[in-house]
């Protein structure tokens, strides 16, 4: 059977494997697969990543060159040929394994070799709310172009649920020239949501559980073969549709955890409570309480766009997602609330805000990072800069950037720029910065994070 076979190629080893789209979650899945002895191509549009990744380089802090080093054949293999055999070795999953390969490449004809593919793409939202599927419409063409019996599918972009079953399948399904194919039967199409959480250590790829939805019994049983050489834990879930229903739910647990944490902040703003002193102690209750802080905003990918995925599929089904609609807001406006404690702390000192040097801390979304998707400070930066501040940024990680057509350069000078500041604002906590020494420093600080108190 094809079933038996695949799975047979994937706890040899033996499958050829590829990952569209080689960012944050693309990337290190590539190289988990690589790790557990699969020959992997990664895929991606962009031919000047494409060439980095050949030389062995990595852009994604979370990899070093070195991780990428003992895996990386240089140039991507041609459509139609054979992939390598991989060495054997020690490196991988377990011992004895053979060790794996990665190229990169932006031809998608290679599709035509793969036994298994792994859909990594951008999901945003577009201008109006609503989910921008173009990303993931034109991975599914290509692989429908190239598909043939005996392959694995898996989506791991974020998206509504159904999107599997109702956008992707029926591409798939029509097959390569006219050739009709039956899901669960010549090929094996799952969901698996990415939980990838940048500039973390202890939670990586390898170990995060896994979940995992087939379209059919046997796509499950398939893709939990294809994963289960590179993922410590995989949790099967009744059907895709659940498994994209699982990766929302996570993230608008967040958001609207967040967003119930930052309103504590607001209300004990006008109690003249310390919030932070509020959730400190109710931490200390040992069961029926998550603890989650307050700060400037949501950035990422994730927390801030997922949950209107959710949102609107229940408009669709005449139904108001009440809680996400509320959290947002409540999230949108921190940065809002932000600027205006600068320009407050600033009239207490008798200084106008329009005029003032306002130096930021940190513009990547979280701390230890150069991810800038969403970042919360990029808002902060545009309303000070309305009220007529000067506004300037250090950010260890994020030496320049383009925002809206707009080019900021980050200050160099460190010391200087906090001596020269009317008001410096923490926005980012990275572990670079001495809270001390910019207390110190700082003839004003605003601290959204609630570092300096702790440092």
């Amino acid at each position: 059977m094809m079933k038996d076979e695949l799975i047979r190629r994937f706890e040899s080893r033996q499958a050829h494997v590829a990952v569209i789209g080689l960012g944050y979650v693309g990337l290190p899945l590539a190289l988990t697969f690589a790790q557990a002895g699969y020959h992997v191509t990664g895929i991606d549009i962009s031919a000047a990543r494409v060439a980095q990744l050949n030389r062995g380089r990595s852009y994604i802090e979370d990899i070093s060159d070195a991780e990428m080093a003992p895996y990386v054949l240089g140039e991507p293999v041609a459509a139609g040929a054979a992939a390598p055999a991989p060495a054997t070795g020690t490196q991988g999953v377990a011992a004895a394994t053979p060790r794996g390969s990665f190229r990169a490449t932006t031809d998608y004809g290679v599709l035509a070799e793969c036994d298994g593919a792994s859909i990594c793409v951008p999901t945003p939202l577009n201008k109006t709310g609503d989910p921008d599927m173009s990303f993931i419409l034109a991975a599914g063409e290509q692989i429908a172009r190239h598909l043939h019996p005996g392959t694995a599918i898996v989506l791991e972009s974020t998206t509504y649920p159904g999107t599997t079953t109702e956008v992707l399948l029926p591409m798939l399904q029509a097959g390569s020239n006219g050739q009709k194919l039956v899901v669960g039967q010549d090929f094996f199409l799952a969901f698996s949501p990415e939980r990838v959480d940048p500039g973390r250590t202890d939670w990586v790829t390898r170990n995060t559980p896994k979940v995992i939805g087939g379209v059919t019994p046997a796509c499950l049983e398939v893709v939990s073969a294809f994963y289960g050489q590179a993922i410590a834990t995989l949790v099967p879930v009744s059907s895709s549709d659940t498994a994209e229903m699982v990766k929302l739910f996570e993230n608008t647990f967040r958001a609207v955890n967040i967003a119930l944490a930052n309103e504590l902040l607001l209300m004990c703003d006008k109690l003249n409570l310390d919030a932070w002193e509020v959730i400190q102690a109710a931490a200390t209750k040992p069961f029926g309480f998550m603890k989650f802080t307050p700060g400037p905003g949501l950035g990422g990918h994730c927390i801030p766009i997922d949950p209107h995925y959710l949102s609107w599929k229940l408009r669709a089904l005449e139904y108001n997602a009440r809680f996400i609609q509320l959290a947002s807001e409540i999230n949108t406006e921190m940065p809002r609330y932000w600027a205006q404690v600068v320009q407050d702390a600033l009239n207490e000192q008798g200084k106008a805000i329009k005029g003032s040097r306002i130096l930021i801390l940190g513009v990547a979304y979280k701390k230890n990072v150069s991810d800038l998707r969403e970042s919360p400070a990029l808002d902060i930066m545009h309303l000070l800069e309305v009220k007529g501040a000067q506004v300037e940024y250090h950010d260890p990680h994020i030496p320049s950037f383009e925002h809206e057509g707009m080019r900021c350069t980050a200050v160099t000078d460190l010391d200087q720029a906090l001596a020269a500041a009317d008001c410096v604002v923490i926005v980012t906590d990275h572990a670079f910065y001495n809270w001390d020494q910019i207390k110190a420093a700082a003839r004003l600080l605003v601290d959204t994070r609630h570092v300096v108190r702790q440092a």
